[in-house]
């Protein structure tokens, strides 16, 4: 039965075998003069993990006695969530090199929080569900202060620190709630006890209170606070990281918490998660106009993202959660894309961050300005490219839901959001003539930028079948 488990979760165990042992190796092997190595093969580990997920059987399997689940919906946000973790790594090895942060611990640490957001989406027990998060949050809290001769980074990682602290602490109020009221953990044993005319008030408050929590690692508002100081104050390659990744395991987990352990009352959440959404979108699209610092931007930009992509989940439908795991997968792309920009904006050799330090970028680099127009467009929900799309499917299905409030509110935010992205879309072609940005010389980022630019315009063909792949894994978690 044991083995039975153990192959079940051997992507989960690989990794995190793999990352014990690098730290050995780095302890015991000269330090961070096998920093980049060891980052290399996390991020070829990480492509093969997904490769294999992406192979196995989409039939669901439970192991470990129901904590942990593994199914078609496990599978795709694992894929995403490996792919660009290592994308992510390999973007910014050059970056964290010449600052002097190129340490062996990075890629480790990073290898760390993946293995908890895979736990993350495949738990199928509140404990489990802690220890993924926890696991996660953990390894971030350090890499965030990674530069620690920097005030910024090191304000960064306490902030994100003592108020992730506050969210574990209200997830746990919330989860020991839910236990008292159900008698059990297990997600399937929760959604037994939830009668036909609705939840008790007691599992009401447990729900509660855990979406709060999880809220905070999605920075959906009132939950967001801590984005911008930590996005602007961690090195950028782990800015990036924050962006991507994490973002797509908590937005998974919660899924897979309301649909698997409370999904036969979506009534009773849906306007919980809708109120999250439209907050969000509309603080994420209102704050960042004032914005002048880029990873600032990116950040309040991150927190009005997570709003459209809640609006699927509140659907509380398939159709919905197929419309989220299209939107993180566009945003990730967008995110990578755009971030691959920021780690080569640098001027006397120095990194900057002010969006008007792109004035007139068209005419020193014009591919390099026009990849970063297509990536906005998309970012705002220009049509016919792809991040329209992600947009439109969300609030497809939302209107289906009979939502339609919340779909005419995320038409009215996408149109508020796209001030700040045209923006430094001004400024890159009409902006003051000023002194351009160095020229790019980081092969790995340039062409980053570039593929993604490609993506969002290619891809309205067929959106590369992800949304075929989407609605499996919809399928899989909404029974």
């Amino acid at each position: 039965m044991i083995g039975a488990d153990l192959t079940t979760a051997l992507p989960e165990i690989v990794l995190a075998l793999f990352a014990m042992a690098m730290l050995m190796v780095g302890v015991y092997g000269g330090k961070d003069k096998l920093a980049e190595p060891i980052l290399y093969a996390t991020a070829a580990l990480m492509v093969m993990l997904a490769l294999y997920s992406g192979t196995q059987s989409l039939e669901a399997q439970t192991a470990f006695n129901g904590m942990y689940l593994k199914d078609g919906f496990a599978q795709f946000a694992k894929m995403l969530i490996l792919v660009s973790a290592a994308v992510v790594l390999v973007m910014g090895k050059s970056v964290m090199a010449e600052g002097g942060l190129l340490k062996f611990e990075y890629p480790i640490l990073i290898a760390l929080s993946v293995v908890g957001m895979m736990l993350m989406v495949s738990a199928g027990d509140l404990i489990a569900l802690y220890m993924g998060l926890e696991l996660q949050s953990l390894a971030l809290y350090v890499v965030a202060t990674m530069n620690r001769d920097s005030t910024r980074s090191t304000e960064a990682g306490l902030k994100y620190f003592i108020l992730g602290a506050l969210a574990s602490g209200l997830l746990l109020y919330g989860a020991s709630l839910t236990y008292g009221y159900a008698g059990t953990t297990v997600f399937a044993g929760i959604l037994s006890t939830i009668s036909d005319d609705g939840m008790s008030v007691g599992l009401m408050m447990g729900l509660a209170f855990m979406l709060a929590g999880l809220a905070f690692k999605v920075s959906a508002v009132p939950f967001h606070m801590w984005t911008p100081d930590v996005y602007e104050g961690a090195p950028t390659p782990v800015t990036a990281f924050f962006a991507t990744a994490p973002k797509v395991a908590a937005m998974a987990l919660i899924a897979r918490l309301v649909h698997d352990a409370f999904g036969t009352v979506p009534g009773d959440w849906s306007q919980i998660v809708a109120f999250l959404a439209a907050a969000s979108m509309f603080v994420g699209a209102i704050a960042a106009i004032g914005q002048r610092d880029i990873k600032r931007l990116m950040a309040y930009s991150s927190i009005s993202h997570m709003g459209f992509a809640l609006v699927g989940l509140a659907a509380g439908t398939a159709q919905g959660v197929q419309g989220m795991l299209v939107y993180m997968a566009i945003y990730v792309t967008m995110n990578i894309g755009v971030f691959a920009f920021i780690l080569t904006m640098r001027r006397d050799g120095k990194p900057v961050t002010d969006i008007s330090e792109m004035n007139q970028l068209s005419k020193a680099e014009p591919l390099r300005a026009l990849a970063l127009l297509v990536l906005m467009f998309s970012l705002a929900g220009v049509p016919p490219l792809v991040g329209f799309f992600g947009k439109f499917y969300v609030l497809w299905a939302a209107v289906d839901a009979g939502l339609t409030w919340l779909a005419v509110v995320g038409v009215i935010a996408s149109v508020i959001g796209a001030f700040y992205y045209l923006r430094i879309v001004y400024y890159m072609y009409f902006g003051a003539e000023s002194e351009p940005l160095d020229t790019v010389r980081a092969p790995v980022q340039g062409t980053l930028l570039v593929a993604c630019a490609m993506i969002m315009v290619v891809g309205v063909i067929n959106l590369f079948g992800i949304d075929g792949m989407a609605a499996l894994a919809a399928d899989a978690l909404v029974r």
